[in-house]
């Protein structure tokens, strides 16, 4: 059945725009890749723990890192590396890879074409990277391997190696033994079984640690990279590095200062001036990758039962998901199809909906009846507006009409009196329309204000003066009173038919001997605009009704002596266009008052804020 607006019929939406079917599609689709996700994560995660638990420790890949660092450092290329590299991939079931700093591939045991593991296991960096001295740590330091221009020419190296076995036969003379050690740069040196010092330096002799030639040429070298880093005491340096003692032991440097150089800082300056002096002479730094040798051919290796096990807990999953995406959507799209059937009833049935739930829907439901309840209000007092304008338009047309068909039908003559009375009903349709106007304009929010700086005395003043002589008349005395300096920011005649308005109302509702009394008061940040009379009153039922159009609390009052009705509501419009608010207040037999809230402003003479 189609809806009263000629629309769709709520029983018959389309299903791929229908709520319920696109909450059970999202669901399942969430579903449908959280299965999936997870399974493959758990597949990857104990295929890793099994390869692991075969053999892939952690030893294996500090001893490949080890075992590549010594190569870069014995090579100022990684051309030949490839051969090292499938080595060690065989040697301890690894995958290993290189590549530059740029991404470039240098070497890679695996397959061509074969991804990289998501990031680079170490760097092999020589002159950073310290993985000789200490195997298995990877320390800050320069790789002792990396010997550069300190390299004993064959010659050389056999010279210092005949040192060492005359020292190691001297301390095996002396009972303590001894053996040789080679060093990277082929230096061999003696060392004691025990470590004995007095016996050390008994078998010493001059030629024991002797400078060759290429050491002398290297270490000259490399103090002229530390002329600029250390401005202290040159043989402070040399206690810090024995490799140096024999190059300072004199002071072939000549100028130096005595002040007192840290240890850290003369390990930095060592190492800067090393790394600087090496570098030509090892490889660039390279990023290593490590991984399983088969990492290519894994995946979902899985036995049939354990598919099984895994379709089967998927479908589990999946239909759980759908009994209870499909419930829940359900119960939600059921008070959404009601509030669209009430929507859709005529407008004059004001239908309302049953609030079932304390959630999102019967808070919307709460929400539509609101709505409805305002929009059956609104509809009587607009009823009860075209009426009362009706009424009000009808009673000074239906008088001048009257008069003008008896004129001109001779029965009565034009006389100055029946003028008065004509002009006089023109003047009350001319009020109305007028007071209708100004609230069209606020309703509208094209009510222009001329605002400027207004003195509160000066406003009460002026609107006590235009009222005087209609106090006057009924017998009524009129009081004003006003603080002094009270200033506002307000258009001058909006605020003068404001108080005209209030002024007028307490006027007609006082009795004869009564008082009217217009005051101005301040506070820190208002001003406090009052309308106090001494009639009857407002009944408390009344009071929240004053400021409606053409509401009046005795309706068999004239509109002649009771005014148009809408005096009070024009009040309420203006003064809320000024930013301000006003209350009205009574006790029956007290009389009334009128309270207008405005901001106050300093004044001319006072500094401005």
């Amino acid at each position: 059945m189609t809806g009263p607006d000629g629309g769709t019929p709520v029983s018959r939406i389309p299903w791929r725009r229908s709520l319920l079917v696109r909450l059970l599609l999202t669901s399942v689709a969430i579903a449908v890749l959280s299965v999936s996700a997870t399974a493959w994560l758990a597949v990857q995660l104990t295929t890793r723990a099994i390869q692991e638990e075969r053999g892939q420790v952690l030893s294996d890949d500090s001893d490949i890192l080890r075992r590549l660092s010594g190569y870069a450092a014995a090579h100022a290329e990684w051309d030949g590396v490839t051969s090292t590299v499938r080595t060690l991939s065989r040697t301890l079931d690894r995958r290993i890879a290189l590549t530059t700093a740029g991404g470039r591939l240098i070497a890679d045991s695996a397959a061509p074409g074969t991804a990289l593991p998501a990031r680079a296991s170490a760097t092999v960096d020589p002159l950073r990277t310290d993985t000789y001295t200490e195997p298995g740590a990877q320390l800050a330091g320069i790789d002792p391997r990396a010997v550069g221009p300190f390299r004993l020419s064959r010659a050389e190296a056999e010279q210092v190696s005949k040192v060492a076995q005359r020292r190691v036969a001297c301390l095996t003379k002396f009972g303590n033994g001894g053996r040789t050690r080679q060093m990277p740069s082929g230096r061999t040196v003696a060392v004691a079984d025990d470590g004995s010092e007095p016996v050390l330096s008994r078998c010493a002799d001059a030629a024991d640690n002797a400078v060759t030639p290429t050491e002398r040429k290297g270490l000259a070298a490399l103090a002229k990279l530390l002329v600029g880093c250390l401005p202290g005491d040159w043989k402070l340096l040399a206690t810090q590095d024995p490799s140096l003692r024999e190059l300072f032991a004199d002071d072939v440097v000549p100028g130096m200062s005595d002040r007192t150089i840290g240890n850290q800082q003369v390990q930095n300056c060592i190492d800067s001036a090393r790394r600087t002096q090496l570098d030509p002479y090892v490889a660039p730094p390279a990023a290593l990758y490590l991984g399983a040798r088969d990492q290519q051919r894994s995946g979902f290796d899985l036995s049939p039962a354990n598919k099984s096990k895994i379709i089967g807990v998927s479908g589990l999953v999946l239909a759980v998901t759908i009994a209870l995406t499909a419930l829940v959507a359900v119960r939600l799209v059921r008070p959404l199809r009601a509030l669209t059937a009430a929507a859709r009833q005529p407008p004059e049935h004001h239908a309302r909906v049953a609030v079932t739930t304390k959630d999102e829907t019967g808070f919307l439901a709460a929400a539509f009846n609101d709505l409805t309840a305002r929009r059956e209000r609104m509809e009587a007092q607009r009823k009860a507006m075209v009426s009362d304008i009706a009424h009000e338009l009808r009673t000074p047309l239906t008088n001048i009409r009257g008069w003008l068909e008896v004129t001109r039908d001779g029965l009565l003559d034009p006389d100055p009196g029946l003028i008065a009375s004509l002009h006089d009903e023109a003047l009350q349709l001319q009020h109305i329309i007028d007071d209708l106007r100004d609230l069209a304009a606020g309703d509208a929010g094209t009510l222009r204000l001329h605002r400027e700086p207004l003195a509160a005395d000066e406003l009460i003043g002026q609107v006590a003066a235009a009222h005087r002589s209609r106090a006057e008349a009924a017998d009524i005395h009129l009081r004003a009173d006003a603080d002094p300096g009270l200033w506002l920011d307000a258009d001058p005649v909006r605020m003068r038919q404001v108080l005209g308005n209030l002024v007028s109302n307490a006027l007609r509702h006082t009795p004869a001997q009564g008082t009217v009394t217009l005051s101005a008061r301040q506070t820190a940040e208002e001003a406090v605009l009052t309308v106090r009379d001494t009639g009857d009153g407002i009944a408390p039922e009344d009071l929240p009704h004053v400021f409606e159009r053409f509401w009046r609390a005795e309706k068999s009052r004239s509109r002649r002596t009771g005014g148009s009705g809408l005096g009070l509501s024009i009040v309420r419009q203006f003064v809320e266009s000024h930013d301000g608010t006003v209350t009205a207040d009574s006790t029956p037999g007290s009389g009334a008052v009128f309270t207008v809230r405005l901001p106050r402003v300093p004044g001319p003479e006072e500094p401005q804020p």
